[in-house]
């Protein structure tokens, strides 16, 4: 019978983290009689042309929107091994292994192509440099046509599901959050997806507004398609000025049917727009976010510690290796590690898919309530996601080793 969630704190921890270890005993006492090649089962050739380990990809193509963000349009490296792309659902991303000045990273970019586009052998990304980010500033400058790229298969869950969602879906947008939408409206289009899309797009000005021109097509192409661009810093005719906030969301959603409202943007807009979306009569599940990358300055939040120290010691075993790096406050445990050559496990950045799951041995750490996607049995025996776990003193954590 299964426990409730109350009723977690009654499992013994032993219990709890045995569980792996006893599945493993119980294999290896299995019987050790030979087995067909798993790969000629149907079953198992679709998955794996599905969610392949990797894809070696490299670019065929690259368009540039500004000086600061471009497109990249990559396509299977059949030289590598990498026959066909992965299919997707709009609204999922890709994360990409880079190997910037000795540091092995990986960062997770949205698909802006429809998945129907993967029958013309291609997937499309956009990168927006970021301040200080060393992932961005490395691909604008870097990658060009005949780049090899290592990638996964498409993540993630910011999808569209209509057993969930609503039949109308209000997506709040902002710089490159843009570019999920962009898979959606395409796969409306092609008729791979079947709900009307209200795009709240914010921009500082029309000029940073990218993939416009695009999206007033498709709103021509397919009448469930409508763009609004609101933008903050230039009064221009028939767009909005100032924020997307409640009253703004309210004025373009339906008032006779329920709405979903979707969100993709930096961390500025998702504290904004949250607190918004707590004025409209929304149930719960129909308000999805995308993961808007790492997560920045800690210290701006109400529930953060007034008095921390610049920065403190972090003691890393991974793999029966133990490793001391140093972490300022204001930097995840993740950055740390990667920062000091420890190549750490991890896809979304943003505390959702668990990939980077790690367990703390000691010290305090403060993990920002927005990204904090741990199960409760996590959180009561002590397993964090280092990409959003920032030092609140000396620490100590065990990390799962790479695969493969």
């Amino acid at each position: 019978m299964s426990r409730k969630t109350s009723d977690i704190g009654s499992i013994p921890r032993g219990d709890f983290v045995s569980v792996l270890t006893d599945r493993l005993s119980a294999i290896g006492a299995s019987v050790d009689a030979p087995v067909r090649d798993l790969s000629t089962y149907p079953a198992n050739r679709l998955a794996a042309k599905l969610h392949p380990h990797v894809q070696f990809l490299k670019v065929k193509e690259t368009v540039e929107h500004s000086p600061d963000m471009k497109s990249y349009l990559l396509e299977a490296d059949k030289a590598k091994g990498t026959r066909e792309l992965a299919w997707f659902s709009a609204g999922q991303y890709l994360s990409v292994a880079l190997s910037v000045g000795g540091q092995r990273l990986c960062r997770p970019y949205s698909i802006a192509s429809a998945p129907g586009d993967t029958r013309e052998g291609v997937y499309r990304i956009t990168v927006k440099r970021v301040e200080g980010g060393l992932a961005s500033g490395y691909i604008l400058d870097n990658w060009a046509v005949g780049t090899e790229v290592t990638a996964s298969a498409p993540l993630g869950e910011f999808t569209y599901e209509p057993l969930r969602d609503a039949k109308t879906v209000v997506g709040v947008a902002g710089g490159s959050g843009i570019t999920p939408f962009r898979s959606f409206a395409r796969a409306i289009v092609q008729g791979d997806e079947d709900f009307s899309l209200i795009l709240l797009y914010g921009s500082r000005t029309m000029e940073d507004a990218v993939f416009t021109d695009e999206f007033k097509a498709m709103t021509k192409a397919d009448p469930r398609i409508k763009i609004v661009n609101v933008l903050s810093e230039e009064k221009k005719r028939g767009c909005p000025f100032g924020f997307i906030d409640a009253k703004r969301i309210r004025h373009y959603a339906p008032t006779d049917e329920p709405y979903s409202v979707f969100l993709c943007g930096p961390q500025a807009m998702y504290s904004f727009v949250d607190k918004e979306l707590e004025k409209l009569p929304l149930r719960r599940k129909f308000i999805r976010h995308e993961l808007f990358g790492e997560y920045f300055h800690p210290e701006k939040n109400e529930d953060y510690p007034k008095e921390v120290a610049e920065s403190y010691r972090v003691t890393v075993r991974m793999n029966g290796t133990v490793q001391t790096v140093d972490c300022p406050s204001d930097t995840t445990l993740l950055r740390a590690m990667e920062a000091a050559g420890i190549l750490a496990p991890s896809d979304c950045r943003s505390g959702r898919c668990g990939w980077c799951r790690s367990q703390l041995i000691s010290g305090d750490v403060y993990v920002p309530a927005s990204v904090d996607g741990r199960r409760e049995a996590d959180k009561l025996y002590g397993y964090i996601h280092p990409c959003c776990t920032f030092p609140l003193s000396d620490v100590e954590i065990e990390v799962p080793p790479m695969p493969g």
